[in-house]
């Protein structure tokens, strides 16, 4: 069994500037509840510098803090499914870099897994009064319109799928992340389809909630991320799903770390 308890994985394109207060919340809080964790930092090909500037922040850590970075631009699934697959502790969340969710919140959802469900997501959603700072307008409502074809198309009974503050189960993570196919925006919607698809059990939790005006997601990013669920309910209904799907020729090293979780 792994001796770190909490894996953190967070995704990173040119974050320089946002990456070293949410490190430094991020080891303050964790050092403080005195329990083993590790944090990986998964660099989608920066330009600016956030991989040294990266394993600068986490050499205290040693071992437990560590820096994957890729060559080329993948996009945020690609990242996370990388991050997700090479974290080694008994449950394993990702964070967006601008941790919109205060950290602290993850409390909710290991409550969440404590009472039996496999995977723990917060939710915007369900508990609007957390929202301490909402997206404008444009976006929130692009967001409910996406969240209906979500629920029409791939994944029904979740309010917001999209929120980059999820708590896994660690034995359910190869599972799930090793059938991940899409790489952008809608990689979430996905991964909570497997999830379902396979049996486990989602629990959605409101958490607190601060917009971050210098989101990374374009609105032409968004309004593309609108085919995912489509391409979801394709790959349900074909049977895509019910093997893994990484192999060493396509990532020798994600296989590699694939190999680690595999039961």
């Amino acid at each position: 069994m792994s001796s770190i308890e909490l894996s953190v994985v967070i995704p990173a394109y040119n974050e320089r500037k946002r990456l070293p207060p949410t490190l430094e919340r991020m080891i303050a809080y964790l050092d403080g509840r005195g329990r083993p964790y590790e944090i990986v930092v998964v660099d989608d090909a920066s330009s600016d510098g956030t991989s040294e500037m990266a394993l600068a922040l986490l050499a205290p850590l040693g071992e437990r803090g560590r820096v994957l970075r890729r060559e080329e631009n993948r996009g945020k699934g690609a990242s996370i499914r990388r991050g997700m697959l090479a974290a080694r502790g008994t449950r394993v969340l990702f964070s967006d870099a601008d941790m919109s969710t205060p950290i602290d919140e993850i409390e909710k959802l290991e409550r969440a897994l404590a009472g039996g469900a496999q995977v723990a997501i917060g939710s915007r959603a369900l508990q609007r009064a957390l929202v301490e700072k909402p997206q404008g307008w444009l976006r929130d409502h692009l967001g409910r319109c996406f969240n209906g074809v979500v629920r029409l198309f791939a994944l029904r009974g979740i309010a917001d799928t999209q929120c980059g503050f999820k708590l896994f189960a660690g034995e359910v993570v190869g599972p799930i992340f090793s059938r991940q196919r899409i790489t952008s925006f809608g990689f979430d919607v996905e991964v909570l389809a497997i999830a379902r698809h396979l049996g486990y059990q989602i629990a959605e939790v409101p958490v607190r909630w601060i917009n971050d005006t210098e989101s990374k997601v374009t609105m032409l990013q968004g309004a593309r991320a609108f085919l995912d669920p489509l391409r979801v309910r394709l790959a349900l209904v074909l049977g895509q799903y019910d093997e893994r799907r990484v192999t060493a020729s396509e990532d020798s090293m994600l296989a590699d770390e694939l190999g680690r979780r595999a039961p």
